[in-house]
């Protein structure tokens, strides 16, 4: 089966716009052991309610967490929510986007690279396909004009990693207290093989949570539906 890589393409194809930022997120850290500071480098997960949490206002607002055994009580607290092994980074991001959109839309929005979102007509022509791994939220955006179809935001499973040998030999491995790793995304990617799905059409990578993979099953019956609004990348897999 080949894979592409889902590339932020040529503007003209894609119609339509959005402010927009997810409702709660983990605060950013300030890391004891590396001395990095991050945040934002995570997966997000808009299918995830943090209202439930007794401390569900902790995670409104965007911030640095001086005390990293904080950020670590705060972030076990999202984790009963999730999957053991879904990823929780510092800046994971959950719930709906809440701001605005302005169309007409295309098909699919892929404004910015970590986020996917698309015409709900278009995903249950997807869907009737028979691609898997499929999920759309609701938002919490204001769409304007007046009529326009509201657009869904797909919730992306962290499947699948880089392969070793497109990573930088010179590259430490993870902070074993943060996570952070210390490479940027190399200019041609491998995927590897041994780590990728075979249930799912649509996935964002473990280790590098801003590439979203679609396989060629996606991309065919989005080119034969004649949906817009998308980028296609083949990647190499080894």
């Amino acid at each position: 089966m080949r894979l592409y890589k889902l590339d932020r393409g040529d503007i003209d194809l894609q119609k339509g716009t959005y402010s927009a930022t997810y409702k709660w997120t983990l605060p950013g850290v300030s890391c004891p052991l590396c001395k990095a500071i991050w945040g934002g480098a995570g997966p997000n997960y808009p299918s995830v309610d943090l209202s439930v949490l007794p401390e569900a206002r902790k995670y409104l607002k965007a911030r640095l967490e001086e005390n990293f055994e904080e950020y670590e009580r705060l972030r076990d607290q999202v984790r009963a929510l999730l999957s053991p092994d879904d990823p929780l980074r510092p800046g994971t991001a959950f719930g709906p986007l809440v701001g605005k959109a302005r169309g007409p839309f295309s098909a699919f929005i892929h404004q910015y690279g970590d986020i996917l979102l698309v015409q709900p007509k278009a995903l249950e022509m997807l869907q009737q396909e028979g691609l898997e791994g499929l999920r759309g939220c609701r938002t919490e955006m204001r769409f304007s004009p007046k009529g326009v179809p509201e657009l869904l935001d797909l919730h992306i499973e962290s499947r699948g990693l880089l392969h070793a040998d497109c990573i930088p030999r010179s590259t430490p491995p993870p902070c074993p207290k943060c996570g952070r790793h210390g490479f940027s995304l190399p200019k041609e990617p491998i995927l590897d093989a041994a780590s990728l799905p075979a249930d799912l059409d649509l996935f964002r990578l473990r280790n590098f949570a801003t590439v979203l993979v679609v396989t060629e099953r996606f991309k065919d019956a989005v080119e034969r539906l004649a949906l817009d609004g998308l980028n296609f990348r083949e990647l190499p897999v080894r």
